[in-house]
Formats: C-alpha cells, sequence, structure tokens
C-alpha cells in the first residue's frame, strides 16, 4: 500500500486539499497531511471548506498537525507544496530527503511505471531527491492564506490539476475485489 504525505506550511489549506484529492483517488493508500509552521489542533477555514466543497470534497475532522519524524518515517513519499517545504524537511528530517519532492517537480519528472511496472521507490531513486537542486521560480503552488475565497478556490483547482496529472504516474490502481 502507498503511503504518502502532504506537507505545506500551516497544515491548513493546500496540503488538506492535496490529500482529499489523494485520498477520493485512491482510497487504498494511506494518506496523512501536516505542517512546517503549525499552531497544533487548528480546524480548516471556511475559505478552505468553500475550496474543497467547489472540488467536491470535505476535511471533516481536519485538525493542523507539525511535521514530526513519525510522518516521515512513514510516508513512502513526502510531497510537498514549495521549494522551502523540500529545505526544511533535509535540515529538520534528512532522512526523508530522498522521498521528499514538490507537487511540481514530481508532476514534471517523475516517469509512470511503465510497461515494466518498476516500483516507486526505484522511480523516486532515479531523481536522486536528495540532493536535487531546488528552482524557486517554478516549484511553488501559492500559498491563498490571507486571500479571498476566489484565492483559494483557484488554488484548489490548481492542485486538483496537479493531481490528476501525478496519480497515475505513482502507480497502477489496484482492482476491487
Amino acid at each position: 500500500m502507498t503511503s504518502l504525505l502532504f506537507v505545506c506550511t500551516g497544515n491548513a489549506t493546500r496540503s488538506v486539499i492535496a490529500g482529499e484529492l489523494a485520498r477520493a483517488a485512491r482510497p487504498d493508500w494511506r494518506v496523512a497531511t501536516a505542517g512546517t509552521f503549525v499552531v497544533e489542533g487548528l480546524q480548516i477555514s471556511w475559505r478552505t471548506r468553500a475550496a474543497l466543497e467547489r472540488l467536491g470534497l470535505s476535511a471533516a475532522g481536519h485538525r493542523s498537525t507539525q511535521l514530526t519524524d513519525a510522518h516521515v518515517a512513514a510516508a513512502d513519499l513526502l510531497i510537498t507544496q514549495e521549494y522551502q517545504h523540500v529545505q526544511y524537511i533535509r535540515r529538520h528530517h534528512p532522512e526523508g530527503a530522498a522521498r521528499t519532492a514538490t507537487l511540481r517537480r514530481l508532476v514534471r519528472d517523475l516517469p509512470a511505471t511503465g510497461p515494466a511496472g518498476e516500483p516507486l521507490a526505484h522511480r523516486l531513486a532515479a531523481l536522486d531527491l536528495a540532493s536535487v537542486e531546488l528552482e524557486p521560480d517554478w516549484e511553488d503552488v501559492v500559498d491563498p492564506g490571507g486571500g479571498e475565497e476566489a484565492d483559494f478556490v483557484a488554488c484548489a483547482h490548481e492542485l486538483a490539476a496537479l493531481m490528476a496529472d501525478l496519480i497515475p504516474r505513482l502507480g497502477e490502481r489496484v482492482p476491487s475485489p
């Protein structure tokens, strides 16, 4: 079973939306979310809730949580929303650096499984994520925090498009019994 960890700053919008998109698309995966600078236990804002509703999703019961060693250890892949989140993980959780990339980088660089069915771990290793040079000009999904509802909805749609591209690259869907 694939285990994904979505990371943003406050674990209040971007990681939550991306995580809910992954859960909806692949209920067979373990999906968690966390942030690099979190006020523990906060609910999502009404703007995030409205953006999720536009996608037909809900994060009922979500509470913000700070990224921990346990989160990093449990994840096959850590998907961040900004290059600075990758830097944070490289500094504070170096054991996860080889499994950490921005969502945009994964969409651009991660090859699909292909006919040989190459495992995700091998495809990630080929990307050399622990030492790849980060490119701030294009890797970030902009944080809508402090913006209007339209900014949150735009962010949600951007994440939906990115996740629609990424999910098939992560692995084939397991047929339901």
